[in-house]
């Protein structure tokens, strides 16, 4: 499509060009009044010797007299002056090119205002009709059409989620031929709600549904529904609604809905704010008195807990599909995928950058490997290797290394008894993780930091677990007392999720003997315009201030325990403090070889 404004704006530059142009030629054109004489009137000047000269431009004669007075005249085409007695030798005759120069000129004078009016008319009324046409369209909706292609995305390019690809298998055979389920009298969902952790591949599933159905797929935010004005939401939502229709067999998807569907009622914004409104047209297109049962509408969020009830009845988003973070086994199949199109180094164990890897989504994943290849590029190597995705994890969970960050002698020493300590307590309780590597390399903002990788993929967290995590979380801050006889602030941020946990364990997980199995926590997080902000329970002080104790005692009882461990190993913790003033870094072999000096044998080796 051609840029009408880049025409615009050359357009204008034209005609203010034309403009001054028009106003050089008029007020430097010979403003003296000629005055004109008949032909038999030159040839009584020129036989009375009055002339000095004349011009000869086709028919026309300007007649210089010696005076100084100029004249105009004309003469008869194809004839001679000396044919009319004027003597050449007595009268200067110049004969001068015949152009259309001054022809156009005259034109350009005469017509030139009236063109350049015109067009600076047109463009004017052309602005206008484009601002009245933005006016009106700001209610049409502008979603992203796929409508397959070279690269269609299929269930083939999607790895795990089986579970879910076989729900989604009925969306895509009823878009297929929708007369095997309408014979049996059987409705699809109209709506196919995707819910589950960011990165986890809801919108990449979506993609391979209309892959599969090889269907036109509308797909929009559902932020793009909520606008200024009143109105502008529920307008887009129709429109939308209708182009999906006009091109049905088709998939709507809306990403991030609860940007527009979240609860109502509150009574906070007002009834009919916009966003209502907008959820309002949305319930109504999906089930109202005029949907079409060929359109089917996916949507994806994060937070399924605060969408309105109207959204998740049957015949709207009754089919709810869960989306969880990846198994080990679909961890590798991910890192496959992404390895296909970069070159991957023989050496590289994607099974057990798999089993290294457990919380990470499918974009965590990806964005893994993709680090990896920056750090081979920067490393000038042709091949990703295990050493550079092994940096690159690293990277991705710790932060870059700041080697910039240099440590006095008494603060390098402070931290490598802090790291230790979480170290040695976390490797001595059998309810952690293994450690994988200690170092006083500053990565993010931590001065040293203690890597523990999980064994394997856990859903559920018991009690034992969440003690021993406390005591290692606490285990830094208590090998700063012990050793050294101080506290510093580097331990600002264990004792934050300590004391988190702590709260958890107590008020949210009913963990403690003392309070007992009643939740009592409140929710962090306000469901903004959401039920739950009438909801929140109100503790009484006894019971807040019980609540405190516990949470006191249960990180009193933690420190307790590090303590004793650290107390027990104090030549293990100073060996471990030496080799890490050496060498900055250790890692699991050299960790274990040092314990194993001191006859100390790990919790997690097997016995």
């Amino acid at each position: 499509m051609p840029n009408y404004s880049r025409l615009r704006q050359i357009a204008y530059i034209i005609f203010i060009a034309l403009f001054f142009l028009l106003l050089f030629v008029l007020f430097n054109s010979d403003n003296k009044k000629v005055e004109t004489i008949s032909l038999s009137q030159v040839v009584e000047e020129a036989q009375s010797d009055q002339i000095e000269q004349i011009d000869v431009k086709g028919t026309a004669l300007t007649i210089k007299l010696k005076n100084g007075v100029e004249q105009k005249s004309f003469k008869e085409e194809l004839v001679s002056l000396t044919n009319y007695k004027i003597d050449p030798t007595k009268v200067k005759i110049n004969v001068l090119d015949n152009s259309n120069s001054g022809l156009w000129l005259n034109i350009l004078i005469s017509v030139g205002p009236i063109i350049l009016f015109v067009v600076f008319l047109f463009f004017m009324l052309r602005g206008a009709q484009g601002g009245t046409g933005k006016a009106f369209s700001f209610t049409q909706s502008q979603p992203r059409l796929f409508l397959g292609g070279k690269k269609k995305i299929t269930f083939k390019d999607v790895a795990g989620l089986e579970e879910a690809k076989e729900e989604l298998n009925e969306v895509v055979e009823f878009l297929k031929s929708p007369g095997k389920f309408e014979k049996l009298g059987a409705a699809v969902p109209k709506g196919v709600l995707l819910f589950g952790p960011p990165g986890c591949g809801k919108t990449l599933l979506a993609k391979a549904v209309a892959g599969e159905a090889n269907v036109p797929f509308f797909s929009i935010s559902g932020s793009e529904f909520v606008e200024l004005f009143v109105g502008v939401g529920a307008a887009r939502v129709r429109d939308l609604f209708e182009k999906a229709k006009r091109n049905a067999p088709s998939i709507i998807f809306v990403d991030e809905l609860d940007a527009v569907g979240r609860q109502r009622g509150t009574g906070l914004g007002g009834t009919h704010d916009e966003r209502e409104q907008t959820l309002n047209q949305i319930l109504v297109e999906m089930d109202g008195f005029d949907t079409d049962t060929r359109v089917i509408v996916m949507a994806a969020t994060n937070r399924s807990d605060v969408l309105d009830p109207a959204l998740l009845r049957p015949g709207r988003f009754d089919r709810r599909v869960v989306l969880t973070l990846p198994t080990k086994n679909e961890r590798e199949a991910i890192l496959k995928i992404h390895a296909l199109n970069k070159p991957i180094a023989k050496n590289v164990n994607l099974e057990k950058i798999a089993a290294t890897t457990a919380g990470f989504s499918g974009a965590d994943l990806e964005n893994l490997l993709n680090e990896g290849a920056i750090l081979t590029a920067r490393h000038n190597k042709k091949e990703i290797g295990q050493k550079e995705i092994e940096e690159a994890l690293e990277k991705v969970i710790l932060g870059p290394q700041k080697k910039s960050r240099l440590l006095n002698e008494k603060d390098k020493k402070l931290s490598a008894y802090h790291e230790a300590g979480h170290a040695l307590v976390g490797e001595m309780l059998p309810n952690n993780d293994p450690v994988h590597k200690i170092s006083l390399i500053s990565r993010g903002e931590a001065l040293g930091y203690t890597w523990s990788l999980p064994k394997e993929d856990l859903y559920l967290t018991t009690r034992s677990k969440f003690k021993d995590q406390l005591a290692s979380l606490l285990g830094g801050r208590v090998a700063e007392e012990v050793v050294l006889g101080e506290i510093s602030t580097g331990a600002e941020n264990d004792l934050r999720r300590s004391t988190k946990i702590a709260r958890e364990m107590v008020a949210n997980f009913g963990m403690s003997e003392k309070i007992g199995p009643i939740v009592y926590g409140e929710r962090e997080e306000l469901i903004f315009l959401g039920k739950e902000l009438a909801e929140h329970k109100i503790l009484s002080e006894k019971t807040a201030s019980m609540i405190d104790e516990e949470i006191r005692n249960v990180i009193e009882e933690a420190y307790g325990r590090a303590k004793d461990i650290l107390n027990a190993h104090r030549d293990a913790l100073d060996d471990i403090v030496d080799a890490l003033l050496k060498k900055e870094e250790i890692g699991r072999k050299e960790f274990l070889a040092i314990l194993s000096t001191h006859h100390i044998k790990s919790s997690h080796l097997k016995k």
